[in-house]
């Protein structure tokens, strides 16, 4: 049997079957309708990604140059569009981390990219909404209490990763929290 035949069979007999058995359209319908009381799969799995904190460490380490052998990392990362959408293309993602850094380590960050005092009543125009008051709530825990940020324009513009980059850094207390976008 051609082609032409099956086609023109399954287009004729469409109607007819549509007829026959209309409780198998409303059933179709209702199991291909997206229900807003019982998201999909793709997004419940989205939304546990997104609220966990990591603590695995940073891949690649150009995202972040400079920490040396830190001991602890805390992260998070969240979808900028639609993973689970089905039209075709790449989804940005947005990161943020609290890394527990050696006091020499701190220190040398501080020195070698010329870190100075954070004002957050000005903030630099190129962070706008990356800035520590724009922590996620699952980070604020691992954030230091009245931490004395310190930021960089050196350390943020450095050109090692294909993300955008915005750190402040607290010398004292040995943290850096980071923020990366994807661009």
């Amino acid at each position: 049997m051609s082609k032409r035949v099956l086609v023109l069979g399954a287009v004729l007999g469409a109607p007819v079957l549509l007829l026959v058995v209309p409780g198998a359209v409303t059933a179709g319908y209702l199991a291909l309708r997206t229900d807003s009381a019982l998201p999909p799969r793709c997004q419940d799995s989205v939304q546990a990604e997104e609220a966990r904190v990591r603590t695995d460490r940073w891949d690649p380490p150009e995202d972040l140059p400079g920490l040396g052998d830190y001991s602890e990392i805390h992260w998070q990362s969240r979808a900028k569009g639609d993973p689970c959408s089905r039209v075709p293309g790449p989804t940005d993602w947005a990161y943020q981390g609290v890394v527990e850094l050696r006091p020499e380590d701190a220190q040398a960050l501080a020195k070698r990219y010329e870190f100075v005092a954070y004002d957050p009543a000005v903030p630099p125009g190129y962070t706008s909404d990356r800035t520590p008051a724009h922590v996620w709530p699952a980070l604020s825990p691992f954030l230091p209490p009245e931490p004395r940020w310190l930021t960089s324009r050196a350390y943020d513009e450095l050109d090692t990763s294909p993300r955008w980059r915005v750190g402040y850094l607290d010398v004292e207390r040995g943290v850096l929290l980071f923020m990366l976008d994807d661009h």
